[in-house]
């Protein structure tokens, strides 16, 4: 029952392989030699300023008790974030299956002043915002009937 089978694969393994023979680089012509480097001449630098392109000011305030530190916060430049230490809850021990392994900061996204808004904005803003006096409209004419 093998022979058979061996028999019917020879002929298709042959007449597979005919096509990637047929393909050697027996006959390969000649190719062009690749066009000669030109070196080019630096231009100068563009004229453009990037906004906050400055040093970044950089700020790290630690909050301790104890010896011990429970928070970082973080100013780079426009953003602010807070790093607190992983405590893990009751008896959990890191690597615990109860232990989370890891804790990501917290990025400061938006902060609202509640206190006196008025205080805050500047005294153009307050004058845009002032009402305007009632325009002079004269009385619709009575109807009718």
């Amino acid at each position: 029952m093998r022979t058979p089978i061996l028999l019917t694969a020879l002929p298709l393994v042959l007449a597979a392989s005919l096509p990637a023979s047929a393909q050697q680089p027996g006959q390969r012509a000649e190719a062009p030699p690749p066009p000669r480097m030109e070196r080019l001449e630096e231009g100068e630098a563009p004229a453009v300023t990037i906004p906050g392109g400055g040093p970044r000011e950089k700020s790290i305030t630690e909050k301790r008790e104890q010896g011990r530190v429970t928070e970082v916060e973080v100013h780079t430049g426009r953003s602010t974030y807070v790093v607190k230490p992983l405590n893990p809850a009751g008896s959990a021990v890191p690597g615990d299956a109860q232990s989370n392994v890891t804790r990501p900061p917290q990025f400061k996204v938006k902060e609202f002043e509640l206190g006196r808004p008025e205080e805050m904005r500047p005294q153009a803003e307050r004058a845009v915002e002032a009402p305007l006096p009632p325009p002079d409209v004269p009385p619709a004419p009575a109807k009718s009937r």
